[in-house]
């Protein structure tokens, strides 16, 4: 992926690897400080804090802003890397209020998309139609933030943000950069950040953005059967869930069928309709049902091809004849390029109705980034390192890397033939009063609210029991840019919370 999404395209090597762990190991700390390997990096600073204070929900909440660092260390206590992370907590409020840790994904995104564009206390502009990399990066007051009824911390995985690597890197590869390896030190680092601040008996949840949303239910997982750390909800926003389920190639329609209602969605919205569960029931039916037969029979029967060609094209707003030469099979990126190819324009994979000029429209590929992804970087970037190290005075010259192409390039394993949905389901077994709310944006392609709809259509009563639900909004794969979606989703996320 780039940001938070997981590329179709991508091909990865599987790989796995010893664990890493962080610092409250039970090595030997004394002895494997005296062992600690010289690194030509500059130190990072030590942890600073900020009193900051903003108004939401008709009152003002008065928290500590705190930018800090966790070592993590390997199974002989040598400190092989460091990650940095950003708090935000409100002082007297006791041990019986809520603590979430946050993720994005990529691999190799920072957490500052869900920190200043979602959750966080404050947040710059990103994710819309017209937003430009020269917009202003100054933050305002986010009234979507959770931090009136929880504590927030946001957590950068090593060679993301500021946090980084101290060993080479074909040792960081091994130690960080796979699935195993990414949950194994990032649940230490949840359970370390608890013990330091004294929280391990408040009550706790995991947010996760797109991969972000992979490593929830794994982290979950993680910490209720081997650290010791129960888990009280689950949030996931927008979250690739499920890649082998994008690995039926030609012949299976489920990958065909599960961006089906997102491509409709979004034709919907350019006819002015209004996006809801009532308004998307057709399409759904349509998914799961009469495409999925007609699919099968494929070009043996060419009456059903054209059924299929003309349904999928009224869905999509795409041209009957096109539908028919693709087979029914509506790549998401061709999607893109179609829909706006006479007006010179391509769409963004994480909302197609968010559009930008395509330079090179002769192309038979996206010769481009994407119209959404390439406008976030630099106001994100330039709002938390402002917010860093001049706000709360965590002062470090080096680069921060809001989203890093090297930590994508190196991560081992193919993300297509990975999932979360049996850790999903093996920690909603192992604890019967967590609660998890899945959410989504209807026009998001790169991480289709109907994949979790079906992820949760089959998970079995007894474990779902009512305690899983899916909400989706206007938008795409960051609707929360979107002030009627960002404020729908904070109340589902509230009364998850049980807060008022």
């Amino acid at each position: 992926m780039r940001k938070f999404a997981v590329l179709a395209s991508m091909t990865l090597a599987m790989g796995l690897s010893a664990p890493v762990m962080s610092w409250a190991q039970d090595a030997k700390p004394a002895e494997a400080a005296k062992k600690e390997e010289k690194s030509d990096l500059p130190p990072l600073p030590a942890d600073a804090s900020a009193k900051q204070s903003m108004r939401v929900g008709g009152k003002v909440v008065n928290y500590t802003a705190t930018v800090g660092t966790l070592p993590v260390r390997d199974a002989k206590g040598k400190k092989t890397a460091e990650v940095v992370f950003t708090s935000y907590t409100v002082e007297g409020a006791g041990l019986n209020r809520p603590v979430t840790f946050a993720f994005n994904g990529g691999p190799g995104a920072a957490s500052v998309y869900l920190n200043m564009g979602a959750i966080g206390p404050k947040r710059v502009q990103f994710g819309a139609q017209g937003d430009a990399p020269s917009d202003s990066a100054v933050v305002t007051d986010n009234p979507g933030t959770w931090l009136d009824f929880t504590d927030l911390v946001f957590i950068d995985p090593v060679g993301t943000g500021f946090s980084r690597s101290l060993v080479s890197e074909d040792e960081s590869k091994k130690a960080f950069y796979g699935v195993d390896q990414d949950i194994n030190y990032l649940s230490r680092i949840v359970y370390d950040w608890l013990v330091k601040n004294g929280r391990m008996t408040s009550p706790k949840y995991i947010t996760g953005e797109s991969y972000g949303g992979f490593r929830g239910p794994r982290l979950t997982h993680k910490l209720q059967t081997e650290l010791g750390v129960g888990i009280n909800g689950v949030i996931l926003v927008s979250p690739f869930f499920d890649g082998t389920s994008w690995s039926g190639g030609d012949y299976s329609p489920i990958p065909w069928s599960v961006t089906l209602p997102s491509m409709a969605a979004a034709n919907y919205e350019r006819q002015g309709k209004t996006l809801n569960q009532a308004q998307m029931q057709e399409v759904e039916d349509y998914a799961r049902g009469e495409f999925m037969t007609d699919f099968m029979r494929g070009y043996s029967d060419p009456a059903v091809l054209d059924r299929l060609s003309t349904k999928v094209a009224g869905y999509t707003g795409l041209p009957r004849d096109k539908v028919r030469e693709w087979g029914g099979r509506i790549d998401s990126r061709a999607f893109l390029r179609e829909l706006y190819r006479k007006e010179g324009k391509i769409g963004s994979w994480y909302d197609s109705n968010v559009t930008a000029p395509d330079p090179f429209p002769w192309s038979p590929e996206q010769r481009t980034g994407d119209a959404i992804l390439d406008a976030l970087i630099a106001p994100t970037t330039s709002a938390y390192v402002d917010f860093a190290t001049r706000q709360v005075g965590w002062k470090y010259d080096g680069r921060y890397y809001a989203l890093s192409y090297d930590v994508n390039r190196l991560w081992e394993n193919r993300l297509t033939g990975i999932e979360a949905v049996t850790a999903f389901r093996r920690s909603l077994a192992n604890d019967l009063k967590m609660k998890v709310l899945i959410v989504h944006g209807y026009d998001d392609l790169s991480c289709p609210y109907f994949s979790s709809r079906i992820v949760i259509d089959q998970l079995p009563q007894t474990i779902a029991n009512n305690r899983v639900q899916l909400k989706a909004y206007p938008g795409g794969h960051m609707f929360y840019s979107r002030s009627d979606s960002g404020s729908a989703m904070r109340a589902d996320v509230m009364a998850l919370y049980g807060a008022r």
